[in-house]
């Protein structure tokens, strides 16, 4: 009985997670900041929330070479999606971002020498098919370069996966490490800004301890002990409610071409890891 409580507790945790993640397209198309400023006030805000969370649970702090990297490619996720979701749609930004399993694919490929099976082959065909409708699309919008971005960020979320899995690792020092550094390098750079009106500064409080430190926290929570088909079924709500808040609330709309494309970036995406967990 107790098992059970623990496993819907703890479904629930990854569900609040994945609510609190979608919320950061939105909350980034609020602050009139440049997309460095933003990132790094977030950051800083996170990672005194999961400082916290480590004092109070008594979690010791790692570091070796793979939670360093881990951050490295944290740092790069965080930053990368901002300036996305400055230069192209909510959509687009994160959309392109959940193509990170493709990468994860060709960067074990590479460096691993891990040769990808039929079930690896088509998913990245499918993807590879979404992404070139995004970028037609941002042919014609004129946001060609945040596209770009948004897939840069996928890349280095897949280090983020990488990372994070194997011997030594540890996801929330490596989450730490890297919200603190980003966080000590870009926050400077809020002095060049002039709107701080309250509705401006509750949308970065609103990044840092919702969308970047209480999702960190939740997910780490609840990722323990959900089953891994029903996270990867959860995690696939981020790119569909992501732009739906930025739609409801910022009246950003999404291009034709563009919904092709995230219909089938997603759905395969989601097919994939539904396919890994259940094989694994």
């Amino acid at each position: 009985m107790q098992d059970a409580a623990t496993r819907r507790r703890s479904i629930l945790f990854v569900f609040l997670a994945s609510v609190c993640f979608s919320t950061g397209g939105l909350f980034i198309k609020l602050v009139p900041w440049s997309a460095l400023a933003i990132n790094g006030a977030r950051n800083l805000i996170g990672s005194a929330i999961i400082g916290i969370y480590l004092l109070v649970t008594r979690h010791r702090l790692v570091f070796n070479r793979r939670v360093l990297i881990g951050a490295l490619s944290l740092i790069g996720v965080t930053t990368l999606f901002a300036v996305s979701n400055k230069l192209t749609t909510a959509a687009n930004a994160i959309v392109l971002q959940f193509t990170a399993p493709v990468f994860v694919i060709l960067l074990m490929a590479l460096i691993y020498r891990q040769k990808p099976g039929r079930v690896d082959l088509l998913t990245c065909f499918l993807v590879l098919l979404g992404v070139i409708l995004f970028f037609v699309d941002g042919l014609r919008a004129g946001n060609l370069l945040g596209n770009v971005t948004a897939i840069l960020s996928g890349v280095c979320y897949a280090g983020v996966f990488m990372m994070n899995e194997g011997e030594n690792a540890d996801a929330i020092s490596s989450c730490f490490i890297g919200q603190l550094t980003a966080g000590l390098l870009f926050t400077p750079l809020c002095l060049r800004e002039t709107d701080f009106t309250a509705p401006t500064l509750a949308a970065v409080l609103a990044l840092g301890v919702i969308q970047v430190g209480g999702a960190y926290i939740l997910f780490s929570l609840g990722i323990q002990h959900t089953p891994a088909v029903t996270a990867s079924l959860i995690t696939g709500m981020e790119p569909i409610m992501n732009p739906l808040l930025v739609a409801a609330f910022y009246r950003e709309t999404v291009t034709p071409l563009s919904v092709v494309g995230s219909l089938i970036v997603v759905c395969s995406i989601l097919g994939y890891n539904v396919w890994m967990a259940r094989r694994k």
